[in-house]
């Protein structure tokens, strides 16, 4: 038979016990973090209180990315974007868009591939796999390969993980970034403005460009399908289309892939096909 007069005379002892070094290490870590540097210095109690929520750019696991592309994506979709609600168009993009992940530099990582019901020739990448493909660059391509690179090269700026190094940038241009990290509603807005500036950096492009020209040759495309893409719209007669305006360099990029392509040649055909590819997308109006 238990006695609980026994353990009711112990209960205060033992809260004792614990409770007065607890307030010591407490004190002691809310000195710590708060003597970080004065303009980054948080209070233990802002801390607790933002748990989960807050996220280490420099040091962002697989999980935390993914979370915060799906609360990207969710913003996205309640703002500017609006999602083709083509079944058979988004399961094209879908399939080739998984086909190329297996070759990428990031092949565990989870990708979710959507149509913008949007005319204008454009494509991004936010953070966790999330690409975006307008159907307008989707009409603008001559095959299923032109397709294919542009995707290729999304999946290189996911790959090299271009969007976190500007979402981090961002933060502490903006004096968002703190010793503990950054609050993720607010990495949530910056990766939103991004995905609608889209600022990438010179060496971001070349980057992306050599990753997704690897994943591309990997999957089995023709690598040069890349090169005809971007030299197609510079052709254009009209204005400089979005997918170009927002990625620089353009000519030198094409100087620099068709020195890597002649490095090492393909006699792949693969998604060469125009007849084929018409018919694939004729649901694009």
């Amino acid at each position: 038979m238990i006695n609980w007069k026994i353990l009711s005379l112990n209960k205060p002892y033992s809260r004792r016990s614990w409770f007065y070094p607890l307030i010591s290490v407490l004190i002691v870590i809310s000195i710590t973090f708060s003597s970080v540097l004065p303009s980054q210095a948080f209070s233990l109690f802002d801390l607790l209180l933002q748990g989960a929520r807050v996220i280490q750019l420099s040091n962002i696991s697989e999980r935390q990315e993914m979370r915060l592309g799906q609360q990207i994506n969710k913003q996205l979709l309640r703002s500017k974007v609006r999602l083709s609600r083509d079944r058979r168009i988004n399961q094209y993009i879908n399939q080739i868009g998984q086909r190329l992940v297996p070759y990428s530099s990031r092949p565990e990582l989870k990708y979710t591939f959507q149509v913008v019901d949007s005319k204008s020739v454009n494509a991004f990448a936010t953070v966790g796999g999330y690409v975006y493909i307008n159907e307008g660059l989707i009409k603008t391509a001559e095959n299923e390969a032109e397709l294919a690179s542009v995707i290729a090269h999304e999946i290189g700026h996911v790959g090299g993980k271009h969007v976190i190094r500007q979402m981090r940038k961002s933060a502490i241009a903006s004096g968002l970034a703190r010793a503990a990290g950054v609050e993720e509603s607010k990495l949530v807005q910056i990766g939103v403005d991004l995905a609608y500036r889209r600022p990438n950096s010179r060496r971001a492009e070349y980057d992306a460009d050599s990753r997704g020209l690897r994943t591309l040759r990997r999957a089995g495309y023709p690598p040069s399908a890349m090169v005809s893409f971007m030299q197609k719209l510079l052709k254009k007669r009209s204005r400089v289309p979005a997918f170009l305006s927002t990625h620089p360099a353009t000519s030198s990029r094409i100087t620099a892939l068709r020195r890597q392509i002649n490095a090492q040649p393909s006699n792949s055909k693969r998604g060469l096909n125009k007849a084929v590819y018409q018919t694939r997308i004729s649901s694009i109006r």
